[in-house]
């Protein structure tokens, strides 16, 4: 797990190989995220957008932007939490995931963004 703290906001990462949902002779590599996001200052912020880099050991760049995270814009309120579960695909079995989330303090109208930690996509069997 990885974990970032930005203006009073963590994020934290795990990500786990999907073998189920893989299938390596075609080239496709299933993982799956969760992502903590806990609000640790005194304000609620809400979570407007997120902005993904991708990045595939074939060489591969992705870039994703959009409004919220599977499809809800949550308001945290301080010393709460939200957590949700996503996925992503890779060609290869390695590459890593990082990025921003745009958020806005209820309090005053700020907007700011948090930064996403860098996680790896590695299978368990590949670290070992």
């Amino acid at each position: 797990m990885v974990t970032e703290i930005t203006e009073g906001v963590k994020v934290s990462v795990e990500a786990i190989y999907q073998p189920e949902y893989s299938n390596p002779e075609n080239e496709h590599f299933m993982f799956a995220y969760k992502i903590t996001i806990e609000n640790m200052s005194d304000y609620p912020v809400q979570l407007l957008r997120r902005h993904w880099f991708i990045f595939d050991s074939n060489g591969t760049h992705r870039e994703v932007e959009g409004e919220g995270v599977i499809g809800q814009q949550p308001l945290i309120a301080p010393g709460e939490r939200y957590e949700y579960v996503s996925g992503c695909n890779l060609k290869s079995d390695m590459g890593s995931m990082e990025g921003s989330y745009q958020m806005l303090r209820e309090i005053d109208g700020a907007l700011f963004d948090v930064v996403i930690p860098k996680f790896q996509l590695i299978p368990d069997h590949k670290l070992n």
